[in-house]
């Protein structure tokens, strides 16, 4: 097999949600550019109006489904649509995701709740069944989880997203158990971690701390609106398969210093 077929996702299928803007919109143009036929899913319908429209510009099919991901009970139907529309899933992109800033000490119940049952409950769920109706059956699948590099470490002492980086460090072993168990299945199951990136969820943190992120990062900037293409095409394609259980930081190389 050639370095281009190794990359090819032409006919596959990819699921990912949160793709109405964003990381997700991104990931899902580098999927589409790729040959991917895509379902994207958000919870505002304007904005995956937007996004499809976007992406159909670029002659990529495309199927958009409003879905709260929160409200785990929803998902088998999901599933359904995306199945009666193109069949199957070949590739899961688990990008949904939500923050809360407040103190540790004060941090709200509800806010608790919300953060770890979207960055982590939804994503279980949702891998569990995507799993059990397509990538089992037929013994192939590729799950990518967007966690972030916050679940690689703590956080600096001006940051207060006690939620946010407990979701996304249990995000990352879940990565490595999936692909444990599910290795056998010919399902490989990767995290990408994030760094800093413009986006509407990190607009408030980035305003405290992205003159020393670009400081202190070998790269000296911050993600820019291409920069997670590459690694999603990556871990989707035959060229990462004997590749499961990582966790790939794109951050600039902040992590590693």
């Amino acid at each position: 097999m050639g370095v281009r077929e190794l990359f090819s996702l032409e006919n596959r299928v990819a699921l990912v949600t949160g793709g109405s803007r964003g990381l997700g919109l991104q990931m899902a143009e580098a999927l589409g550019e790729m040959g991917c036929r895509l379902a994207i899913t958000a919870r505002k319908a304007d904005e995956l109006a937007e996004a499809k429209e976007h992406l159909e510009q670029h002659g990529y099919k495309v199927l958009t489904i409003v879905n709260d991901l929160s409200k785990t009970e929803q998902i088998p139907a999901m599933v359904d649509q995306v199945l009666e529309h193109f069949g199957t899933i070949d590739i899961l992109v688990n990008n949904a995701g939500a923050t809360w800033n407040a103190p540790a000490e004060e941090y709200p119940d509800e806010a608790w709740h919300k953060v770890m049952g979207l960055n982590v409950d939804a994503v279980f769920f949702l891998s569990r069944e995507v799993a059990r109706r397509c990538m089992i059956p037929k013994k192939y699948g590729k799950i990518i989880n967007i966690a972030s590099v916050a679940g690689l470490r703590g956080s600096a002492a001006n940051v207060t997203t006690i939620a946010y980086h407990t979701s996304k460090g249990a995000e990352v072993n879940f990565t490595r158990a999936l692909a444990s168990e599910w290795g056998k299945y010919n399902i490989n199951v990767n995290a990408i971690c994030p760094g800093f990136f413009p986006s509407k969820m990190s607009a408030v943190l980035l305003e405290k701390v992205a003159e020393g992120v670009i400081a202190r990062a070998p790269l000296h900037r911050i993600g820019g609106d291409e920069d997670l293409k590459g690694a999603v095409v990556f871990l989707a394609s035959e060229a990462s398969r004997h590749i499961t259980g990582q966790a790939l930081a794109v951050d600039g190389g902040i992590s590693a210093v």
